[in-house]
């Protein structure tokens, strides 16, 4: 996260029983990890799905979170989970004791009474995996802390290993100090979910519509209400066949009307947007 090229990744095909997928993680250099220094990976969950936890109260809930993990390096790894100000934050280790073997981890951490978390569309909390963490900003495992750690403390740097790999597939964090079964969710389902805060439409998306004020509109309605007024992005424009400029008005979450940058009453060709998204991601 901190110095570039120091680590590659992409989806890998090799993956347990009952997974088709997981996320491979490749070191490019045998690097040695500098003062302050962080390299991992998290994912950021919405305040609204977590809300139920009661984290910052006497009535916090306890969680478990458990994945499954290979690697072609053996030892103490480690991560975090934190709030969104970084500043409640509870260090975690698990071990890898084969190499290149796949291995099923859990972990159970009581809430935390402690500390603001959020419990609106903005960051709720964060599950971070460790790939190689400077000590300065590492704590010792297994207890909640008043301070911005990145990793827990003496966790194993895959990216200090050229050429090291660490996969990760099945991550659930789930209510209980039992792990139950991953939940398997219909394709339908996850799309949707995911389309709350990252959407596109591929290819050209032509408008017809011609207003009085003499700029031409593309209304574009979201599948799904999207976290919050999303960020809107295209990889082409063409309002009148010759300009490559465009702009955007209403938005909302769950919906854009896209417009053309200058009147073009009396231009012939077909205006269009090319590959839009809309971005609300955490």
């Amino acid at each position: 996260m901190d110095a570039a090229s120091k680590y590659s990744v992409q989806q890998s095909t090799n993956a347990p029983v009952g997974f088709t997928n997981s996320m491979l993680f490749t070191s490019t250099s045998a690097y040695t990890i500098g003062t302050g220094e962080a390299f991992g990976f998290r994912q950021v969950i919405e305040g609204f799905n977590v809300a139920d936890l009661g984290w910052g109260t006497a009535n916090a809930k306890t969680v478990t979170l458990s994945f499954w993990v290979r690697s072609s390096l053996t030892g103490t790894f480690g991560g975090v989970i934190r709030n969104a100000s970084n500043n409640r934050t509870y260090p975690f280790t698990y071990s890898i004791s084969t190499a290149n073997n796949w291995e099923q981890k859990a972990i159970t951490i009581a809430g935390d009474t402690s500390g603001t978390w959020l419990t609106t569309n903005g960051a709720g909390l964060a599950v971070q995996f460790g790939l190689g963490i400077d000590a300065s900003i590492s704590g010792t495992a297994g207890s909640w802390a008043g301070t911005g750690y990145w990793g827990a403390t003496g966790a194993t740097s895959v990216v200090g290993t050229s050429g090291a790999t660490f996969y990760i597939t099945g991550v659930q964090l789930e209510e209980g100090s039992v792990a139950t079964p991953f939940e398997y969710r219909q394709y339908g389902q996850e799309l949707a979910l995911c389309q709350r805060y990252y959407t596109k439409e591929p290819g050209e998306f032509f408008t017809l519509m011609l207003r009085p004020d003499g700029y031409r509109y593309v209304p574009w309605f979201f599948p799904v209400t999207m976290r919050t007024t999303p960020t809107i992005g295209w990889s082409a424009y063409q309002p009148d066949g010759t300009s490559t400029s465009g702009g955007t008005t209403q938005i909302t979450a769950t919906k854009t009307f896209l417009r053309s940058t200058s009147a073009t009453t009396t231009s012939t060709a077909n205006p269009y947007f090319q590959n839009l998204y809309a971005s609300a991601e955490l």
